[in-house]
């Protein structure tokens, strides 16, 4: 540094505005320390402000400083050394520390709603759609938050600007170009858009597909992740659910209906069977009491085929009440009517020889 602006450093000009700097750093982080006291005194008794004001605690503690610092830069005259260096760093350090206190607002938000909304609850449809709601919307806020502070941050500096009229100049081609390469990208981001608001899957659903059966375990902003009942993961793109048709067996409501099929002979007796399935299905704990019956669905040249339809809350008790009754019927039907199992009939005619022993 020069030997003037040295000395200038040692005015009473340059020693004020220092020392304005200090006392507004001072008296912000003051004015932090008892707003915070305040925020939580009053977001005491509410679950979802109360974290939102936890997570914000750490930001704004950068945050209010660099204000009150911002302020004592702009009233610095012109000719104090550095002036405009020193305020451009500032407003960056601004930038940054306000989209860090952007992404904790929302971090804290899609907490509070989780915390407020337990999945463990018996009957969680709300609470799996305020889960899917908030966690989609929360991914799609971030990207937003990130994109929007950088551009802020680099449109500071003079050459960015420069640079940004001349992309705009040629938006033509390169708007092309990037379309194409961000497709799969910005595909996601509309499908989970979507997905958060027509919600056609939420945290927890019981989903088929592609001919897996699993519960939907995780959705961030370009892919789904489906548990599936034998503990493998199956991710699938955002996209791929609204360009492709899947089931989701709790959509609405997660009661459900199941079948279970058993081919005997033609000589069981259907009435026995249908007094036997009321006895298991009333003795399995998986029923929920809502239907159990019996009926002949089809027929062959080697049986009769029985349909049986049970209720249940869930998938998960269906697929164990399927599997009562599927033991049960085999079960009645060794004990009482063996007979009746499935068998294979066939008429023996004896050969010529045969019956020419015969006669002798």
């Amino acid at each position: 540094m020069p030997f003037h602006q040295l000395v200038a450093w040692a005015d009473d000009s340059a020693l004020r505005i220092l020392l304005s700097a200090g006392v507004a750093i001072v008296l912000a982080l003051v004015l932090h320390a008892i707003g915070a006291a305040l925020v939580r005194k009053v977001t005491r008794s509410l679950p979802l402000a109360s974290r939102i004001a936890n997570a914000c605690h750490a930001p704004m503690r950068f945050v209010l400083p660099l204000i009150a610092l911002q302020a004592v830069w702009q009233i610095a005259p012109r000719d104090f050394p550095m002036i405009a260096e020193v305020r451009h760093a500032n407003v960056l350090l601004l930038l940054a520390c306000l989209t860090w206190l952007g992404l904790r607002v929302v971090h804290g938000t899609v907490q509070g709603l989780i915390a407020s909304y337990p999945l463990e609850a018996e009957d969680n449809l709300n609470a799996r759609r305020v889960h899917t709601q908030a966690k989609v919307l929360a991914n799609t806020l971030v990207i937003g938050i990130l994109v929007t502070g950088l551009a802020a941050m680099l449109m500071t500096f003079p050459e960015a600007r420069q640079f940004g009229a001349s992309l705009l100049a040629s938006a033509g081609v390169v708007g092309i170009i990037v379309g194409m390469a961000a497709r799969p990208v910005l595909g996601n981001l509309v499908a989970g858009l979507q997905i958060a608001l027509g919600q056609p899957l939420r945290i927890d659903d019981v989903l088929i597909v592609q001919g897996e059966w699993g519960r939907v375990e995780e959705i961030t902003g370009t892919y789904v992740v489906l548990k599936i009942w034998d503990q493998r993961r199956l991710i699938i793109p955002l996209q791929w659910f609204i360009e492709n048709p899947f089931q989701n067996w709790s959509r609405r409501n997660p009661e459900l209906i199941g079948t279970v099929f058993l081919w005997v002979d033609y000589t069981t007796p259907v009435p026995a069977l249908r007094t036997a399935l009321d006895r298991i299905c009333a003795a399995s704990p998986a029923w929920d009491r809502r239907y159990c019956k019996l009926d002949v669905t089809d027929t062959a040249a080697h049986g009769i085929q029985l349909r049986m339809e049970v209720t249940a809350a869930n998938a998960d008790l269906l697929w164990r009440v399927r599997c009562d009754v599927r033991e049960g019927m085999v079960d009645f039907l060794q004990r009482e009517y063996p007979q009746s199992l499935p068998r294979m009939r066939a008429e023996l005619q004896p050969s010529p020889q045969m019956a020419e022993a015969k006669n002798y």
